[in-house]
Parts: C-alpha cells; structure tokens; sequence
C-alpha cells in the first residue's frame, strides 16, 4: 500500500482513552481517577501526605533545595515569535506581567511538583487599561486536586469529595511529569523514588541510637527468689530502674542488682547504612552525590557529574517555562493581542563567555599582525567603541606635526585607487582569518591553523591588485624619468 492509497482519518477521537472503564490497568473507574503510584495508594491511601513526610527528611530537603535553587536563580527571558511589532509588544507586555506576579518564586513553588508528580497554580485576572492581566498567580496545594477519566482538574470541597467540582481550563495552570505514559496525570514525583531509603535510613537511625545507648548505659538486672512476693518484685523493679537516673540507690538485703552489657563492639553496620541511603537520595535527587558529600571526583569524573545536574537543572526549567507557554502565556496572548503569536519564556542556561580569555586570545592575534575591525570589537564586548589614534614613540612628532608632511601637496590618484581596489580583497581575507579565529579553541591551535591555511587563504585578487599597481607604478617611473630626460 503506497502513500497515496492510505485512508485519510475521519474523525479526531481518542480510542485508547482512560474513559468508560476500558483502561483493564485501572479497573473500575469512578468519577476520579485514583494515582497509579503503588507506594501512595498502599502506604500512603492515595494522599500525598506521605510524601511531605518524606520531604521533611534533612538530606532530601537539602539536595532537593539545591536543585530548586539552580533553576530559580538563573535568569529568565521572553523571546518574541518574531520580528513582527505586534509580536514584539506582545513579548513587552509579556514580560511585564511576568515581573509583575514575581516570576521566579511561582517558578519555585510549581518545582515541588517534580518531587511530588504535579503542581496546580490559580490565575488570578484583572482588567487594566482595557487589557486583561495577572493579578497574582497562586500556586495551590496539590492534596485539594484531583483529575477525571479524561484528564480534566476537579477542586475536592467539603461537600462534594467524590467528585469534586469543575474548574474553567484557563483559570489553572498544572502540570505533571515523572510518568511514562500519558494516562497518569497525577505523574510520579521523586518523592516516589525517596520513600524507601529515607524510611530505611530513620529505622536504621532508630536501632542506632538503641545500639549506642546499651554501650553507653548498661542494662540494669535484678535476680530474686522463686518464693518473692509482688511487693517485693516491685520494689526490686523500682531499684534497677532508679540506675538508669540516679548515682546511688539502696536495695532490700538478699535482693541482687547487676548490670548487663553488649557482647560485641564496634558501631556495627548503621553508620554504613545511613550512608548509603543518604547517597541513595542524592543520586535520585541530583543524579549524582559530589555536591552533597564533599567527593573528590576522579580524573572527568567532576566534569560529569557537573553535566548530570546541568542537565536535571535544564530539564526542571524547560518543564515549567513549556508548560506555561503552553497554557497561561497563550491565553493572556490571544486576550490581548489576537494578531500576534505568543512568545517564548525560557531560562537562560548557557554559562556567560570568559571575556578575559577572549580579549587573551584577540590580543595574540593582534600581536600576530591582525588588527579586528570596529564591529567586531562592539558585538563581542558591547558598548561604544571609536578606533584609537596610534601614539607615536616618545621625541617623534605626529605626522601633521612632521617636516615630512608640510605643505599642500595633493593626495595620490594612483595610492588612492590602490587603496580602493584592495578593500574588498583584503576584507576576503581578514574574514577567513577571523572565522580561523572563532573555531579554534586555543593560542597554539590558532597558529597550527593560520600557519597551515596560509596557502588557502583569498590572497589571488589581493595578489592581482598589487601587482597592477606594481606595474602602474613602473610605468608611472618610466614616464617620469622620459620627462625630465627631455627637459633636460
């Protein structure tokens, strides 16, 4: 069957929905879906409080606050669909509702959705000038929200906790992720991945301190007779417990106090398990546990992990600057401004260019015999630049100034149009010299490239204009030299 043979779609629905009860990994569906994470349905009974359990824990707390803080305190943008003026407005008015609502702590707030799956934030709208703007943006608390079979957000209330009441589409901003398909919306957050080692880790650090504490404070043990009586036992009782407070106790004569202490030294394996459980979160948190434990990396070890976390880093930021793009940005666009396109807000993750290298490097093309041109120097280290006037050596007098250069003579036809000629040869050239420039990645790699390229360069039409003039210039001698010949 060819291209041209397939039959055209009909009609736009969805088959393989989570709808009418024909998900068979669902089961039963009711009017709202229950979380398909097995660790929040058994332990948690479907509520994410035991998630902010977990998030309590000091390690996921603080790795998990790291990666938060490397998205927020990057810089954000609005990018314009194009160079189109309404579409440039529209990117104005954009970013000034974005400083308005306070950007970067929404951004902050919508992240815990990546620990705990999703994050569901309230638009608040006002009306300014004729245009409609944020008021505020609220980011709500995730446990008050639940979704319907076909993806739809419910707001659960006091009176209707079954179903939950509906919610107009352009009022919430959500989004969900760490699902591997796309009829989870609830997602599955890191939260999900935290759960068993931060319980191992407090169990373990549990039985720990019981440990210490039989080497630090023996177990105290009364023996008495088989015929004791109860007052007796329990004034027996009374003594072993008063070692554990006090410095000296006194006993009934025939009643024995000793003490009982563990067999075995050592810290046994706690320390090792606490250990690896806090690397354990560190590596679902961060993807890596040099910025948490303090590690030495091996030789590109470093380096990769520095990658790992830069790459988790760009991931949080795309989900949040795309899903707002997607939603929220797109509203407030075609409310607005119905002929433009909606721009783009991003974060800005690429680290800033050394400029001390850059002005190393140009200076070593300089001292090579290339000079850059005025627009070179402006677009790579902006501002306002003018071309310095060269400073003659000390006891030498400017050209103007000079014996050399009194007088009215008239200027050169001939070095004039020697000049005009090569410009655009010579521009040829210093243009392959600059893109040799911009690739390579070192001093001594500049020059392997310059000393290698020498015989490729664009010097043919340069080559050309000089030797014109050379002849030009024999001719012109010739000429003057049969002048004064028959003058004389």
């Amino acid at each position: 069957m060819t291209d041209e043979t397939l039959p055209r779609p009909t009609r736009d629905r969805e088959i393989a929905s989570t709808q009418d009860g024909i998900d068979i990994t669902r089961g039963y569906t009711g009017p709202l879906l229950v979380p398909a994470d097995r660790i929040l349905r058994t332990r948690g009974g479907g509520d994410l409080s035991i998630y902010e359990q977990v998030l309590s824990e000091p390690q996921v707390h603080t790795t998990f606050q790291q990666r938060r803080l490397a998205v927020v305190n990057r810089e954000w943008a609005v990018e314009p669909a194009s160079d189109r003026r309404a579409d440039k407005k529209a990117a104005e008015f954009i970013r000034a509702q974005l400083q308005r609502v306070g950007f970067d702590a929404r951004t902050d707030r919508m992240l815990y959705g990546v620990f705990y799956g999703y994050a569901v934030a309230e638009m608040l709208y006002g009306v300014e000038n004729g245009q409609i703007v944020w008021n505020a943006i609220k980011v709500r608390n995730r446990r008050r929200f639940r979704f319907t079979p076909d993806g739809a957000l419910r707001l659960l209330t006091v009176s209707n906790m079954l179903e939950g009441i509906e919610l107009p589409k352009e009022k919430f901003w959500h989004f969900a992720t760490g699902a591997d398909h796309d009829d989870e919306p609830y997602g599955v957050g890191l939260g999900h991945w935290c759960y068993w080692p931060t319980l191992f880790k407090r169990n373990g650090i549990k039985f720990w301190l019981n440990f210490v504490e039989k080497f630090a404070q023996p177990t105290g043990v009364g023996e008495y007779d088989s015929g004791a009586t109860e007052p007796e036992k329990s004034k027996l009782l009374a003594a072993v417990r008063a070692i554990q407070t006090d410095s000296g106790i006194i006993i009934p004569k025939g009643m024995v106090v000793r003490l009982m202490e563990a067999a075995r030294s050592g810290t046994a394996d706690y320390k090792t398990l606490h250990d690896t459980m806090e690397e354990t979160i560190a590596k679902v948190v961060l993807g890596q546990v040099a910025s948490t434990q303090g590690q030495a990396g091996k030789l590109g070890e470093e380096q990769l992990q520095s990658d790992v976390r830069a790459e988790l880093v760009k991931a949080d930021a795309d989900l949040v600057c795309e899903s707002l793009n997607l939603g929220p940005i797109r509203w407030l666009t075609h409310w607005n401004f119905a002929d433009a396109d909606p721009p783009r807000v991003y974060r800005v993750l690429d680290d800033p260019e050394d400029m001390t290298a850059r002005a190393t490097r140009d200076k070593a093309v300089f001292d090579m015999g290339f000079r850059p041109s005025l627009r070179y120097v402006q677009d790579t280290y902006g501002g306002e630049w003018t071309e310095a006037q060269a400073t003659p050596p000390e006891g030498v007098l400017p050209p103007q100034e000079s014996e050399f250069a009194a007088g009215d003579e008239e200027p050169d036809p001939q070095a004039e149009r020697l000049a005009e000629e090569a410009t655009l040869p010579w521009s040829d050239v210093l243009d392959a010299v600059h893109a040799m420039v911009e690739r390579a990645d070192s001093l001594p790699a500049l020059r392997e490239a310059l000393l290698s390229a020498y015989g490729e360069l664009p010097l043919q039409r340069l080559s050309e204009v000089i030797a014109m003039a050379a002849a030009a210039a024999e001719l012109r001698g010739a000429f003057d030299l049969h002048q004064e010949s028959a003058r004389g």
